[in-house]
């Protein structure tokens, strides 16, 4: 029986996805980010950045004791790059600058003219491709020097040094780049660096670090946007967004606790940053205030574990974006749990305890399953919350242990995200206007280092030169690209068909 269901549940997925089509100018690309294709760490000028001197000082943070000294070397590799996107077909390609590539010291009073020149070969070879880059300014590469100076993004000092370096990248690229992200993921950078230490800097402050980095971080932003605002948009006529991480929150049970607790977690951990931002009234969301004072006031703090903002900072960082970057990979049951250690903690603060499904597809990332009705869900909530601004997902992808040629589980991953994309443009009307696949090629991801593979390209990195292959799924996302639907029924040449059972 549940065999029959499975059948008849793909075959509807299989007819909604041929009657759907991705409407006119939306746009397809691909992600990555510096530290995990760049390599080159120590080339020129260039200085540590934070992800550097984790993991040369500590490796065994990392799954398999790697790093990202060589990584995919995209630095030297930006004409073979540039040509199988090309041969993709994509429309634009994510990438992200390295703060201390450009300014090695951190600050604005040396530049790296070897570090520009490298991204301006890469911008001009995009364009002159016909592919639109959309550069993320910080994608977790803060120069180390700054963190050692004061705590890096605990320190208020840095919001004003990011600004700086902001302006340097506005006036060096901004006459070509006209689709900019200041920050990626605030939300993982800052929990998972400043709360947990479980990536760079490796801060262990629960409850507390990431509240400030991430305060720290929307007044980066609202300046940021501000300063091109006032400085830049007339003569460059660019946009400015930020990217913000999701998954989506689904009740583990009708009770109204668990509702309650889901809501809760959509608004604590996407809110966060978003509701400063998109929400018509700014500031953090009532429920995520209410809780961690509540909470700090129980736990005996004079002062709330999260930071105020002044009325004049709200208004700087309301609307201070032109898109709603989104990041997503999975979907969580959440039920409510009001107890908790005694000691600080955001999941302390949230009242939440989320999981995952026995019955979800597991991935080869330990903290993602293929959930693909999660995803409209989200869209739609984000449509409702904020009264449908634009979004451009920036991540989405399925990971791997195997970096296999034949890889139809990433294919399934993206026939079905996408399909339910195309039920929330076309039945639901969430104003989506571009996707990227995570990633362009296999390479460095994070604490897991070499261990998962997200790529549409293989890459061999026990070759020193790094060889890039296609997977199957390249090919099937180039027809996507090419015939803007999706096609559970394609098999490229080559390639054995998938079967979808």
């Amino acid at each position: 029986m549940k065999r029959i269901i499975a059948l008849f549940l793909m075959s509807v997925v299989l007819c909604q996805a041929q009657d759907y089509e991705f409407p006119p100018g939306f746009l397809f690309g691909v992600a990555s980010a510096s530290y995990q294709v760049e390599g080159a760490w120590n080339t020129s000028d260039k200085t540590e950045s934070i992800w550097d001197y984790l993991t040369h000082t500590n490796p065994s943070v990392i799954l398999d004791n790697s790093n990202g000294d060589i990584a995919c070397d995209t630095y030297s590799k930006t004409d073979i790059d540039v040509e199988l996107l090309k041969n993709l077909g994509v429309d634009t390609y994510r990438f992200s600058l390295s703060w201390p590539r450009i300014l090695p010291n951190g600050y604005n009073d040396y530049i790296d003219q070897d570090g520009v020149s490298y991204y301006n070969k890469l911008i001009d070879s995009l364009l002159a491709n016909g592919i639109t880059p959309v550069v993320t300014i910080f994608h977790w590469e803060l120069p180390q020097s700054l963190q050692e100076i004061g705590n890096g993004w605990l320190n208020r000092d840095t919001v004003d040094v990011f600004v700086d370096y902001a302006d340097v990248v506005f006036s060096l690229f901004g006459d070509r780049v006209t689709t900019w992200i200041t920050f990626n993921e605030p939300h993982i950078f800052c929990e998972f660096g400043y709360s947990k230490a479980r990536m760079a800097p490796l801060m262990n402050l629960d409850g507390i670090g990431g509240y400030e980095c991430a305060h720290n971080l929307l007044l980066a932003n609202g300046r940021t946007y501000r300063l091109y605002n006032e400085k830049y948009r007339e003569i460059q006529q660019g946009r400015v967004g930020i990217t913000l991480d999701a998954a989506w929150y689904e009740p583990g049970s009708d009770s109204e606790d668990d509702v309650l607790a889901a809501e809760r977690s959509m608004q604590m951990l996407l809110g966060w940053v978003a509701h400063p931002i998109y929400s018509e009234t700014g500031n953090y969301p009532a429920v995520m205030r209410e809780r961690v004072d509540a909470m700090s006031e129980a736990e005996g703090y004079q002062t709330s574990r999260l930071p105020y903002f002044t009325d004049e900072e709200v208004e700087i960082i309301k609307g201070s974006a032109d898109f709603f970057g989104l990041n997503h990979y999975t979907t969580e049951l959440c039920a409510a749990a009001d107890s908790f250690d005694s000691e600080p903690s955001f999941e302390a603060d949230s009242g939440a305890n989320c999981y995952f499904s026995d019955n979800w597809e597991t991935t080869g990332a330990s903290q993602f399953r293929v959930v693909p009705w999660g995803f409209r869900k989200l869209l739609n909530w984000i449509k409702s919350e904020y009264n449908n601004p634009e979004v451009i997902i920036t991540e989405n992808g399925y990971g791997d242990n195997t970096g296999d040629l034949h890889d139809c589980r990433r294919i399934y991953f993206y026939n079905a995200y996408l399909s339910e994309l195309l039920k929330a443009i076309t039945e639901d009307g969430c104003n989506v206007s571009g996707y990227h696949a995570w990633t362009f090629m296999d390479n460095f991801e994070w604490a897991s280092g070499y261990t998962i593979k997200f790529g549409l390209y293989n890459v061999d990195f026990n070759d020193p030169d790094r060889p890039r292959t296609a997977k199957m799924s390249a090919y099937n996302y180039k027809n996507i690209i090419q015939t803007r639907k999706v096609d559970w029924s394609y098999t490229p040449e080559g390639f054995e068909a998938c079967e979808w059972e």
